[in-house]
């Protein structure tokens, strides 16, 4: 890209020349998702569903050892995946928002066993 000493963009041209700093190392292009407002409300419809699940389980499994975590999220995917109602939403839900926007509204010690557990579920569905 030719210089421009003047910090000046043309307009006419095809691109901007923009720098900040030094880049060391390389610039990667980051994937964005959009969400509407309808999707925003299923996920967090999605998210409270798993989330109530945990901690219903929670009373039945200690999460306070991996076992019981790992139990936990067990259940919790058995349970939705025995609910056609609900397992239709919570695939809706991720692929609209992705596995990630679910896990930050989830606040469980077996939360991350559930999102491992729904990465796999969602590639197998």
């Amino acid at each position: 890209m030719p210089e421009n000493p003047e910090n000046k963009v043309d307009i006419d041209k095809n691109y901007v020349d923009v720098g900040v700093g030094i880049n060391i190392g390389k610039i990667e292009k980051s994937k964005f998702t959009q969400i509407n407002e309808s999707q925003e409300q299923n996920l967090a419809e999605a998210a409270k569903d798993i989330q109530e699940l945990l901690e219903q389980l929670d009373k039945t499994y200690s999460s306070d050892t991996t076992a019981g975590r790992m139990k936990i999220a067990t259940e919790v995917i058995t349970q939705i995946d025995n609910n056609s109602t609900k397992t239709k939403r919570i695939l809706s839900a991720i692929r609209a928002g992705g596995v990630a926007a679910v896990e930050q509204l989830l606040n469980h010690p077996a939360s991350s066993f559930v999102i491992g557990a729904l990465v796999d579920w969602q590639k197998n569905k």
